[in-house]
């Protein structure tokens, strides 16, 4: 199943639609557009740590950004849970996360504004689109590696693998 999918089931494109006041079709192409460089962001991050970190370097940067590890549960989950709710989605941790794995607001400028060329959805409406999706992303791989292993067994990593994997079968 593909992230694209996974975030559909769980209702994340409805939540996200419903907060930025546009319909589902609109928010599942602009997710389907967007993930492809949140996933690959995360993978470049993943691979650029090393030494005893599992993970790489995306290890630190889900630690940094959800202030306690990356072994899954607490906070992570938290972080979907923040994008499922009713009330607005605080964005300041996607972010963060985007500020980690892009290293800079510019790059998450120019993913909006390539994203906006190829699908003809309005730049602005993608830059808040970003943090909400990597929010959802990081919530959800935390979620599954708190049920899993751990980092050890593939955790985080594993996750990632098989996200990267599903996106590149689309």
């Amino acid at each position: 199943m593909s992230l694209a999918q996974i975030l559909q089931q769980t209702g994340v494109i409805e939540s996200m639609a419903r907060e930025l006041n546009i319909d589902e079709a609109t928010a599942r192409m602009g997710a389907g557009a967007l993930l492809p460089a949140i996933v690959a962001g995360m993978g470049r991050s993943s691979t650029a740590g090393g030494g005893s970190d599992p993970l790489g370097g995306l290890g630190g940067v889900l630690g940094s950004v959800l202030g306690g590890g990356a072994s899954g549960g607490g906070l992570g989950g938290g972080l979907l849970e923040a994008v499922l709710a009713p009330q607005p989605t605080p964005v300041e941790q996607g972010n963060d996360i985007l500020g980690s794995i892009f290293g800079s607001r510019d790059v998450s400028r120019s993913v909006a504004g390539e994203v906006a060329g190829v699908t003809g959805i309005d730049e602005n409406l993608l830059k808040r689109m970003l943090p909400i999706l990597a929010m959802a992303v990081v919530g959800y791989m935390t979620r599954q590696a708190g049920q899993g292993e751990g980092a050890q067994g593939g955790g985080l990593g594993g996750i990632l693998g098989s996200i990267v994997s599903g996106m590149a079968r689309r």
